[in-house]
């Protein structure tokens, strides 16, 4: 009797071992998780036993409660997930790529990366570490474990089915065949982040020397709009120079009717007559 015809669903063990193995594989990653579902769903290929839905659940619910593990770790214990999981340059990069895309797609990515390899733990620690919505985390993560199970599990069957007289041959070909799919979604994954980051940079604008320019000018639609601009910042200029000559002018002085621009004198060329001298 090998090791996959003793994981029935007569077997207890097969249960524990849908739900903890899914539920552990969130913090250490090295434990086969998917490999083990896809083994349950193989070894009861041959069998019509409604308890297999229970061994499915166990598997969604490990998943889930896996998930969910990583949020409260990296909520409660930040600084030490952060040592732990993101201090080299390779897990900085990964928690920066976790960030950029939970921003751009929230719940889309924390269902997606369950079947991106590697990609569960970081998006889950990082939930946690930015204070993702627990309600809107734990729905994406329940729906996530749902689907996975039910892959999983289904893959198993499949080969399984395939191979009724090699259980071993039928788990390979499941397995491999998982791999190959999360390696497409891998794939696609990539491309279109490559697809963004060329149409990015190809309607990405020039930068603007706005260093240069002045702190209150707006830039112009036409050079007859800046023209129009520099005109009117020299007029301003120009006022703001006779005001401060006017303001150092001592208050005691009088212009006197024959200095040039004294109101008497203006008044007496309008007039066309000599302005009065005052008598002492």
């Amino acid at each position: 009797m090998s090791a996959i015809d003793s994981l029935q669903v007569s077997s207890a063990l097969s249960y524990l071992i849908a739900l903890v193995i899914p539920a552990l594989d969130a913090l250490f990653p090295v434990l086969p998780s998917e490999t083990v579902i896809i083994a349950l769903g193989t070894a009861t290929a041959g069998s019509a036993d409604p308890r297999i839905a229970l061994l499915v659940g166990c598997a969604a619910a490990g998943a889930f409660l896996g998930d969910n593990l990583c949020y409260l770790l990296g909520r409660r214990f930040g600084p030490a997930v952060q040592r732990r999981f993101f201090a080299t340059p390779k897990g900085m990069k990964a928690r920066a790529w976790a960030e950029r895309s939970l921003a751009r797609f929230g719940m889309q990515l924390i269902i997606v990366c369950r079947f991106i390899p590697g990609g569960r733990t970081a998006v889950t620690l990082t939930c946690g570490l930015t204070g993702y919505p627990r309600r809107r985390f734990a729905t994406a993560t329940a729906v996530a474990a749902v689907i996975w199970a039910l892959y999983s599990f289904l893959i198993g069957r499949i080969g399984g089915r395939a191979f009724e007289d090699n259980l071993w041959a039928g788990l390979v070909v499941a397995f491999g065949a998982s791999i190959a799919i999360s390696t497409v979604i891998e794939v696609i994954r990539r491309l279109r982040t490559r697809g963004r980051g060329r149409a990015s940079a190809a309607t990405a604008r020039p930068p603007v020397m706005a260093s240069r320019r002045h702190a209150g000018q707006v830039e112009p639609d036409h050079a007859s709009q800046d023209q129009g601009d520099r005109d009117e910042l020299h007029r301003r200029d120009r006022i703001a120079e006779e005001d401060h000559a006017d303001r150092r002018r001592p208050r005691g002085a009088d212009p006197g009717p024959d200095r040039v621009g004294g109101p008497d004198r203006q008044l007496a060329q309008r007039g066309g007559q000599q302005p009065k001298t005052c008598q002492r």
